[in-house]
């Protein structure tokens, strides 16, 4: 209904209006058609995001303007980022007067725009495996549920680089969100923890600091981010993490049974 009661108005207002009910339809549009303008909100429903939308009119029609709704007023790291590709954000509830004015504004004052360098996810954890890694231990080594048995550096962050070049992999070849692939490092990490005198509660622990770290990375670099497929890849990562969990911890029972490729 908002949807539809914001072109109506923007059509009372002289604007030529093609509206798309989500990500899917969107993408078409911008496919298969040139724009001036985007208005999206960043929260849409189905699969993808603004985020989506944006980086697509970016590359398809760069000199459009692109304004997105959003509800939160949100970090404002985060903000800088999407304004990276957007021209301006807007908080929901506008009014359209002043909506109206901001797409005139915006228009009247375009410029072509410079392109932007932009990284997909996996080249920025390939890239900054070390600062991962450096991060997870700086973490760990703050937990006195991990410090308790001792270990060197080494022995500690062993398991990562390979972890990380799995998830890297996975990020560069995709497969369906649930799809089971051994991971020969998950489960060699969990028999060296066994033998090392690990907990379950304690390898779990480590699996999440190891996801908060890796989007710990993502966040330093939104400024470089690709938002085309991010969400996509943020799903991917979860999913490979916690794959890779599921086979160290039935590798550390000694259950390590086949895993269907």
């Amino acid at each position: 209904m908002l949807r539809e009661a914001i072109a109506a108005v923007l059509e009372d207002s002289r604007f030529l209006v093609t509206a798309a009910a989500n990500v899917a339809e969107a993408l078409h549009l911008i496919d298969t058609k040139p724009f001036d303008v985007l208005l999206t909100d960043l929260h849409m429903p189905e699969a993808g995001d603004g985020f989506t939308v944006v980086s697509a009119m970016r590359h398809t029609n760069p000199n459009a303007v692109t304004l997105v709704f959003t509800g939160y007023p949100a970090l404002q790291e985060a903000a800088e980022a999407i304004l990276l590709q957007a021209d301006e954000v807007l908080l929901k509830p506008m009014a359209m007067p002043p909506l109206i004015a901001v797409i005139r504004e915006k228009l009247e004052k375009r410029a072509p725009r410079k392109t932007t360098n932009t990284e997909r996810v996996a080249a920025i954890l390939e890239r900054d495996v070390s600062a991962t890694i450096k991060g997870w231990l700086d973490r760990v080594d703050s937990e006195s549920e991990l410090t308790c048995i001792p270990l060197s550096h080494d022995q500690r962050t062993g398991h990562l680089p390979r972890l990380i070049q799995e998830l890297v992999h996975r990020l560069r070849v995709p497969r369906n969100l649930g799809t089971k692939q051994a991971s020969e490092a998950a489960a060699e990490h969990g028999k060296i923890r066994r033998s090392q005198g690990y907990s379950i509660p304690m390898i779990v622990e480590e699996s999440r600091i190891l996801q908060v770290s890796i989007f710990d990375t993502l966040q330093k670099n939104l400024r470089s981010v690709d938002f085309s497929l991010l969400l996509m890849d943020v799903m991917t990562i979860a999913d490979e993490c916690d794959s890779q969990l599921k086979q160290t911890l039935i590798a550390f029972m000694g259950e390590a049974t086949p895993m269907a490729a």
